[in-house]
């Protein structure tokens, strides 16, 4: 049913964007046949250096192609499916993570009826005297989630690995009820976030919005940014970062 007064939560300002699933619009993203892709956050936008993607796939979906001069990052939300990368099989289940370094050939296919994936790409940035990383493939369900600053209500699952070779990290934040993040945020880095589940308030510069599942962030450098969960159950969210190469 359409909204008769044309609200909704979703606001786009200069240093960040919440959009919400309201008004989510399909678009093309080439080689990916019988999908939904929903790009949330891009270049385009003016601000952001990389690209955040929900791509939900049927039993004849398929999504083929090369990274070039990109690396990818996908994540199941739901569902399962295979990946086949530069000719080795990764059969996935939700909470499976995949790094794909430039230059990867891969092809999705072999989903599940609603298989949602949420996928983050940027151009790789190498590091002098660092290899590129290779293909990485994991379980959310085999990292530990450890508190974050000592607080046991505010867990951290760290994806990828803590090294100077990646320019990107990957991470899941598990609030519970009333946890918030202990101090307001205000760095290099810039995010990107999709709300995994609970509900919570983020504040983004100086405002506070109610966030919750299926809501997606994008937070520029030097954003101030806060959280706190809220609600009868947890809250979780996974998001984007850049790392490790110098400001300039």
């Amino acid at each position: 049913m359409s909204d008769l007064f044309g609200s909704t939560r979703t606001v786009i300002k200069r240093n960040y964007a919440l959009i919400t699933p309201d008004g989510f619009v399909p678009s093309v993203l080439p080689g990916w046949k019988n999908v939904v892709a929903i790009i949330n956050i891009a270049p385009v936008m003016n601000r952001p250096r990389f690209a955040q993607i929900q791509i939900t796939l049927d039993v004849n979906s398929t999504g083929t192609g090369n990274t070039g001069a990109l690396e990818h990052f996908y994540y199941v939300i739901s569902g399962d499916c295979t990946a086949q990368l530069s000719g080795k099989q990764h059969e996935l289940t939700a909470g499976s993570y995949l790094f794909l370094p430039p230059k990867t050939n891969f092809k999705f296919s072999g989903a599940s009826q609603g298989t949602k994936l949420l996928v983050f790409q940027k151009k790789f940035e190498p590091l002098a005297g660092e290899k590129i990383p290779g293909v990485l493939c994991g379980h959310a369900d085999a990292i530990k989630g450890n508190p974050f600053l000592g607080n046991d209500d505010a867990r951290l699952q760290v994806l990828l690995p803590d090294q100077p070779a990646f320019d990107m990290a990957v991470n899941i934040f598990t609030y519970q009820p009333g946890a918030t993040l202990p101090f307001v945020e205000t760095h290099i880095m810039e995010h990107g976030l999709l709300m995994l589940k609970g509900q919570g308030v983020y504040r983004l510069d100086a405002d506070h919005y109610p966030v919750t599942a299926g809501d997606v962030i994008w937070m520029a450098s030097y954003c101030p940014q806060w959280f706190m969960a809220m609600g009868k159950t947890p809250a979780s969210y996974i998001y984007y970062k850049d790392v490790n190469r110098a400001p300039m």
